[in-house]
């Protein structure tokens, strides 16, 4: 599984910052620039399929919403991030930020996340928090629990913002649980925490939830390889025989 497709993201947006798209932005235009030459020297084209699972470095992310439709105006308000490397989770590395948000919170919304709308007006813009984001992950490959709702904000997002297409791919936990505990019928965050002897402390909040679905990682990372599943490749093959 290269890089390329990031590489390709990069470089579309280093062509949209000669344009209009970030209108009015033109004092942060040098800054994303900057970021953008940097990833430029420093991403490699590394292939992660042969990697063995319990040594990928990853960043496992999640984001909380305003509900489940990007394309009907539902919007990211938060995005949460910590980084695994060679199997340990850098509780000191991560990445947090709420997204500027100017109209009400559905009241549901408010109440599963604890965030408002004083909290969320005065945030940065979300093409700047991306931007960030993208700095913070680098060239490393993004995990998420489900990844299904991730991928569809940030494809509608990176689109939306940068008329580029988000190409980032990104590893599912079900991959893995799939493979690890493939007699086991459960899909929530707190319940495959849970039977995994996980505290459920921080759910529904973005680092938080990024926080815990790292650990989930780990730990099917471990069952996975224990069951003969060394590296991605395995975990693929092995999927398709279940499948």
């Amino acid at each position: 599984m290269g890089f390329d497709p990031f590489v390709q993201f990069v470089r579309g947006i280093q062509g949209k910052l000669h344009s209009n798209i970030f209108g009015g932005l033109n004092g942060q235009n040098a800054q994303h620039m900057a970021f953008i030459r940097q990833m430029q020297r420093e991403l490699e084209n590394a292939d992660s399929m042969a990697i063995p699972i319990r040594k990928l470095n990853v960043v496992v992310f999640d984001i909380e919403t305003t509900g489940f439709y990007p394309d009907k105006g539902d919007q990211i308000i938060s995005i949460g991030a910590v980084k695994i490397i060679e199997g340990e989770i850098c509780d000191e590395d991560c990445f947090y930020s709420l997204v500027q948000y100017d109209k009400p919170l559905p009241p549901e919304i408010k109440e599963l996340t604890g965030l408002s709308e004083g909290q969320l007006v005065k945030a940065p813009t979300l093409a700047d928090v991306i931007i960030s984001f993208f700095e913070f992950v680098k060239d490393m490959p993004l995990v998420a629990h489900h990844a299904n709702h991730e991928k569809s904000f940030m494809r509608h997002s990176c689109w939306k913002l940068f008329r580029t297409p988000f190409k980032h791919k990104i590893l599912d936990t079900s991959f893995l649980y799939r493979v690890a505990e493939p007699d086991k019928d459960l899909f929530k965050l707190e319940e495959l925490c849970e039977y995994n002897g996980i505290p459920v402390i921080g759910r529904h909040h973005a680092l938080g939830d990024a926080k815990l679905t790292a650990q989930l990682w780990c730990i099917l990372s471990e069952k996975a390889q224990n069951s003969g599943c060394t590296n991605l490749k395995d975990v693929y093959e092995r999927l398709a025989k279940l499948s």
